[in-house]
């Protein structure tokens, strides 16, 4: 790995020094354990600790594939599918795996007594196998993680509708929490020149997951003027569907859970901040009633913050907690888009207020790889920025799940892999110079 790392970090190495250098016969990754599945049997979701499911383990270099590609991982992220991996909710990805590895001879690679986790990364391509031509050794690259096989038609009007749609690292094997990944070569897209690779891999499944889900036209096709309501607004997800909302000419209303996350939704422009827990919001009388009065008091707060307009599009994720108050708090007509259910997944709300006022509800998950490049390509230029917070080392990385999982974190949480320390892997410097306040946002909370 050590000859690698230097030719990566040399600047006299060639794409043709990278493409001869010998591979290793194996390398560290981040990993959780089969039979170690039922460990946190009888505890409560809040209880199970990733530190003590994630592994660094040394792991063998995995086939390479047609249309397949090695990357060398100079730094991944944390996500919460990491976090679902680690804690085996809200089932164990080995049954993932498992049905992976019936699809055909290649595909048995993946259904292994170990699983190699994450979603994201930056890095450089090593290898290509046959079949690959738009990218060659040396490249410099990020990856998102939409993984499909392509044979069925159903797939061929929007990839994500593919039957053999898979999530990379979380429903397959060799993700990006690692000093190698194995990556479709359909996943590959240019690292921004102006990032480091810690600032690069930071974005890669939220961003493309909040595009596709507010801008795309497979989401909610947010336009100019729209009132969008956003929890989580400074999170790993809301904090880049702040960012669109603002970027395309829409009016963002901010739903945080501190004065500092509402600090930081004004840094990016937000003007419409709701503390949902300085007012005391409470839209669940009980364990299994929802309290309507609250919903009412929260629709006169947006109205106080819109000049009297209701949302138009709700950008949900949270789920069983708040899935009631979005579909009340949307206008006539409107639009409740959901990628996620981080409180729960047994949504309810009271259909007469979605049945009568014509709203629509939009599942979203992940975005197809137009949509992905697309996200990436605003990164690129500058008009949409990482939001990392913080960076652990890949020997952390028990450490830095366990943030995500308590909510400990601001924004995207970051791992260095390869890269020996933060900051490299820019090449522009001058674009950089121009977004730095905006790239460090999240990193001077």
């Amino acid at each position: 790995m050590k000859d690698i790392l230097d030719a990566i970090q040399s600047t006299d190495a060639t794409k043709a020094d990278i493409a001869a250098l010998p591979l290793p016969e194996s390398y560290r990754a981040i990993t959780v354990h089969k039979d170690e599945t039922e460990m946190f049997a009888g505890l409560e979701t809040r209880d199970k600790d990733p530190r003590k499911s994630i592994h660094l383990d040394e792991v063998p270099l995995p086939e390479l594939g047609p249309g397949e590609a090695l990357v060398a991982v100079m730094a991944s992220s944390v996500n919460y599918n990491s976090v679902w991996t680690s804690i085996f909710e809200p089932m164990s990805t080995f049954g993932f795996l498992e049905r992976y590895g019936r699809v055909s001879e290649l595909t048995k690679r993946h259904d292994l007594p170990y699983h190699i986790i994450g979603s994201d990364l930056a890095g450089v391509v090593l290898r290509t196998g046959p079949g690959v031509n738009a990218w060659q050794a040396g490249d410099e690259v990020v990856a998102h993680c939409l993984s499909v096989e392509l044979e069925s038609s159903d797939g061929h009007n929007d990839t994500m509708l593919d039957p053999e749609q898979r999530i990379w690292g979380f429903e397959t094997n060799f993700g990006g929490l690692a000093e190698i990944a194995l990556v479709k070569s359909n996943q590959l897209m240019p690292k921004p020149d102006h990032l480091s690779w810690e600032e690069a891999a930071a974005p890669g499944l939220v961003n493309s997951t909040a595009y596709r889900q507010l801008v795309s036209r497979n989401g909610a096709g947010m336009k100019q003027g729209d009132n969008v309501l956003i929890w989580g607004a400074s999170g790993g997800l809301g904090s880049y569907a702040t960012q669109f909302a603002l970027a395309g000419g829409a009016n963002p209303i901010c739903v945080v859970s501190s004065p500092q996350k509402a600090e930081i939704c004004r840094s990016m422009g937000a003007e419409a901040i709701i503390d949902r827990n300085a007012e005391g919001y409470r839209f669940w009388k009980d364990e299994n009633t929802q309290d309507p009065k609250e919903w009412k008091r929260f629709g006169k707060r947006i109205r106080e913050l819109t000049g009297g307009e209701d949302i138009d599009i709700v950008f949900e994720h949270p789920g069983r907690e708040t899935f009631g108050a979005s579909v009340f708090v949307t206008r006539k007509g409107g639009t409740i888009t959901t990628c996620a259910s981080t409180s729960g997944y047994m949504h309810e709300y009271d259909n007469r207020y979605l049945w009568m006022s014509l709203k629509r509800i939009i599942g979203s998950h992940f975005a197809n790889y137009r949509e992905a490049w697309e996200a990436n390509r605003l990164i690129a230029k500058g008009k949409i920025h990482p939001t990392l917070s913080k960076v652990y080392s890949l020997e952390d990385t028990g450490q830095a799940a366990y943030g995500v999982h308590r909510n400990l974190h601001q924004g995207k949480v970051g791992v260095l892999c390869l890269a020996p320390e933060e900051g490299l892997g820019v090449r522009d410097h001058e674009k950089r110079a121009k977004h730095l306040d905006a790239i460090n946002r999240f990193r001077n909370i």
